[in-house]
């Protein structure tokens, strides 16, 4: 073998060698990729139903109007602190609501002492959850409700859970999510809810943050029963589908702990609700 070819093979010898390494180094550098941010929980010891709507919209009504017809109650989160319930129900409560999680990251501290509690003292009693469609689905924050506590049980005295939509405290009003994947989201959450509990859930929000944000969409109005926010003297105008309200916010206080509600009925429509009917 002539000197010129045995060059030519260690040169091409050399070359892979070279190659290999090049490889076997690349191959060894991690590519860092951006870890997603967390979630913001940060203001939810303080996201109560209702406080975005009374920054955003105001909140001018809190005198007690005690409109014929309707039932006395309230709703309460962890920003109440431990309730005393036995005072309420002696102050005229008959239902409650209780904040019980927020997204898919957040449990209200003083669920069990509220949420029990009421029912201690014989107040009929139901949760919510407060919506964050910025951080995951619907069906996953429906599933995550359920399980810490938002269900219902057929014991005459626990309401079906009611989903909580408003204004994000976090950002973008609508969380930066058009009409109809707000719209979208929320049936997520109605769907999965009346699947796993077999009861549907009432919706709150108010009628200016819904034409805003799902462009008043009128299609709940036949499924879930409608929780109202609206502080004044009047209930004034509901989103589209809705007929009729069944719960009405219609102040942030008064003579019980935290806001202030109407059932539209009487007490015995209250006690179907928790009974079963619709």
């Amino acid at each position: 073998m002539s000197r010129t070819v045995a060059g030519h093979d260690e040169q091409r010898w050399r070359a892979r060698l070279a190659a290999a390494g090049a490889l076997a180094a690349f191959a060894s550098v991690v590519v860092a990729v951006p870890a997603e941010a967390a979630p913001d929980y940060s203001l939810a010891d303080t996201n109560y139903a209702g406080t975005q709507i009374a920054a955003h919209e105001g909140a001018r009504g809190s005198a007690r109007v005690d409109p014929a017809g309707q039932t006395l109650g309230h709703d309460v989160s962890g920003h109440q602190g431990p309730v005393d319930w036995p005072a309420a129900a002696g102050a005229g409560a008959k239902f409650t609501y209780v904040k019980a999680t927020e997204g898919t990251g957040f449990v209200n501290p003083q669920f069990g002492q509220q949420y029990d509690g009421a029912h201690a003292a014989g107040v009929i009693r139901g949760a919510y959850h407060f919506a964050r469609p910025d951080v995951s689905g619907g069906a996953e924050q429906a599933e995550y409700f359920i399980a810490q506590g938002g269900g219902w049980r057929a014991d005459g005295t626990t309401l079906p859970g009611a989903l909580d939509i408003e204004y994000n405290p976090y950002g973008e009003v609508c969380y930066g999510k058009s009409p109809a994947d707000l719209t979208a989201w929320i049936a997520d959450f109605t769907r999965t809810y009346l699947a796993k509990v077999k009861r549907s859930a009432l919706i709150y929000t108010s009628t200016a943050w819904w034409k805003r944000c799902t462009g008043n969409t009128d299609r709940f109005g036949n499924t879930d029963p409608l929780w109202l926010a609206r502080y004044g003297p009047e209930v004034g105008e509901l989103p589209a589908g809705w007929e009729k309200q069944s719960i009405w916010q219609f102040a942030r206080a008064g003579g019980l702990p935290g806001d202030q509600n109407y059932y539209n009925g009487p007490l015995g429509r209250v006690e179907a609700l928790a009974k079963g009917a619709s």
